[in-house]
């Protein structure tokens, strides 16, 4: 029988090497991404930043098997059991005909978990996110960050070595998206899943990583690996206001930019 979603095991670990991605098409072939390598811990954060277009979600689809890629490999271990992962796009996902609780529930139904097991997994997961007394509320009746918090409770139900999530609160206000920035915090630093996050936002790669892996214009590789010195638990709002916050921001930029506007530059060619 598979563990609650309450119970304590961990994130998965990840070694990616010497991944490549192309695409064929008539007009020719696109390479995606070049080359990539990256080691990633059990129970790790790592934001992945980097130019539009330069393959961030085209490696996320590849390390959640919706797509492969054209050579490399992609090892995912864990200690003594089987790893899954979930995914969190950017818009929700839910279905609206389904109640927040069905929504929450139908990864466990697709994969045959017993009634009183999925009932008791479904049960610790809305009280994960909070969202215990709305759980028969359907989409339409919920803000955009309630949405969302569905979302990542249907993730956590599975009980997933790795959270994968394609900027998730990229489309929220700006006071929904720093709740749920601390409610993902929180979630990580009590279940110690690996959590594999895209933004364009350094910001948000600094405030929620421990790493910020810095990719170039495409074909996308991993130009730098930025280590994030804040220590956990992290009061979000106070640390944005801290020099220190300040100024690696403003580093990582530097090293953006270039990739910023060598990818705005091919694009107007």
């Amino acid at each position: 029988m598979e563990q609650p979603v309450t119970a304590t095991r961990r994130g998965a670990a990840v070694q990616i090497a010497a991944l490549r991605k192309e695409y064929l098409s008539a007009a020719g072939s696109v390479l995606a991404l070049s080359d990539i390598d990256l080691r990633i811990a059990a129970g790790e954060f790592v934001c992945i930043v980097g130019p539009s277009g330069c393959g961030k979600s085209t490696l996320l689809r590849i390390l959640a098997g919706l797509d492969r890629q054209t050579s490399g490999t992609i090892n995912v271990e864990a200690a003594g059991w089987e790893v899954e992962n979930a995914m969190v796009f950017q818009e929700s996902g839910l279905f609206p005909w389904m109640t927040v609780e069905t929504n929450v529930r139908f990864g466990l139904d697709t994969r045959g978990v017993g009634r009183a097991e999925a009932d008791g997994r479904v049960d610790a997961a809305l009280k994960l996110v909070g969202l215990s007394k709305f759980r028969k509320h359907y989409p339409h009746q919920l803000s955009g960050g309630m949405r969302q918090r569905s979302a990542i409770a249907r993730a956590f139900v599975t009980n997933p070595g790795m959270l994968l999530m394609d900027e998730p609160f990229a489309a929220l206000d700006a006071q929904n998206r720093v709740i749920l920035q601390a409610e993902l915090v929180r979630l990580w630093e009590q279940t110690g899943k690996t959590v594999i996050y895209i933004t364009h936002s350094i910001e948000e790669a600094l405030l929620l990583g421990n790493r910020t892996v810095i990719m170039t214009a495409q074909p996308g590789r991993i130009k730098t690996i930025i280590d994030v010195p804040f220590s956990h638990p992290r009061d979000l709002i106070q640390l944005s206001a801290s020099p220190e916050f300040g100024k690696l921001k403003l580093d990582i930029w530097r090293v953006l930019e270039e990739e910023v506007n060598r990818a705005r530059a091919e694009t107007e060619q």
